[in-house]
């Protein structure tokens, strides 16, 4: 199966990286923001969106968890996308001709030692694939950029330094999104992610999240935000292991209803190998 699927950022980009290891048939299609990822998805330009949700070193990414619920679309898959940063610099250039290096503003972080310890200045750029791009376009030895290996290959850059990045077990995780939903077993072990709203009653998000453990079921995830920018309305983000008709999934999802104004599932779906 092939198809056209797509991510925020320029080519050569993580979340680029992340259709291919989710999709390596799919063509990939480039968008300027999130809500564009979506919006493709959910008008049929595109097969399939994918979406940067959290980071292992920098949380969750802004806005993505309230984005989903409103946006119409299904979670199918998740990828984990271990984040490389390579310094990349134009053909023949050297690490000791470099003074500058441009990327994101959650990457510079990433790399402060490496820039530190070789006296280069880093630059904040809006995406690090188009720092790689600019970069290629300068032609100049001293401006070099923060990107993945991808990125060098797309642009034509050297790696002048691989693997730069202080946090050795950077990761981020992405979701797979499409216009239909699939909530057949298609792995031994799934994850179940949903949204629900609890209602106004005391200890009331205790009492809802008592059926998981008195169910034996698993929560790797458990994230508040409020809705409709006031403090009196509170949303809550949810991912579980296990399927919808497991007999404990199916017990502690009822004991949820009874506590609850709303449920809405986004997904259920393989869980990656990289959670273990």
């Amino acid at each position: 199966m092939s198809g056209r699927i797509a991510f925020q950022g320029e080519l050569g980009a993580y979340s680029h990286q992340a259709c291919a290891q989710a999709r390596p048939d799919f063509t990939p299609v480039p968008c300027q923001t999130f809500e564009d990822v979506v919006e493709m998805t959910r008008s049929g330009a595109v097969d399939l969106g994918v979406l940067a949700v959290e980071n292992s070193t920098y949380g969750r990414v802004a806005d993505v968890h309230s984005l989903l619920p409103k946006a119409g679309l299904h979670i199918v898959d998740e990828a984990f996308v271990r984040v490389h940063v390579n310094l990349l610099g134009v053909k023949g250039a050297k690490l000791d001709n470099v003074t500058e290096a441009h990327g994101h503003v959650v990457i510079l972080p990433q790399c402060a030692g490496f820039l530190k310890d070789h006296g280069i200045k880093g630059k904040v750029s809006s995406d690090n694939a188009r720092a790689a791009r600019e970069v290629a376009e300068a032609g100049d030895k001293t401006r070099a950029a923060l990107a993945s290996e991808l990125a060098a290959k797309i642009y034509g850059l050297d790696v002048l330094a691989r693997h730069i990045e202080d946090h050795k077990n950077n990761t981020t995780r992405f979701l797979v999104m499409a216009r239909e939903a699939d909530h057949s077993r298609r792995a031994e072990r799934m994850i179940t992610t949903f949204t629900f709203r609890v209602r106004n009653i005391p200890a009331a998000l205790y009492k809802a999240m008592g059926g998981f453990a008195t169910n034996g079921v698993n929560m790797t995830k458990l994230e508040s935000y409020m809705v409709g920018g006031t403090f009196t309305a509170t949303e809550f983000y949810a991912d579980i292991e296990g399927h919808p008709e497991d007999a404990n999934v199916k017990l502690a999802l009822e004991e949820l209803a009874y506590f609850t104004t709303k449920v809405k599932i986004l997904g259920v779906y393989p869980s990656d190998r990289v959670r273990g």
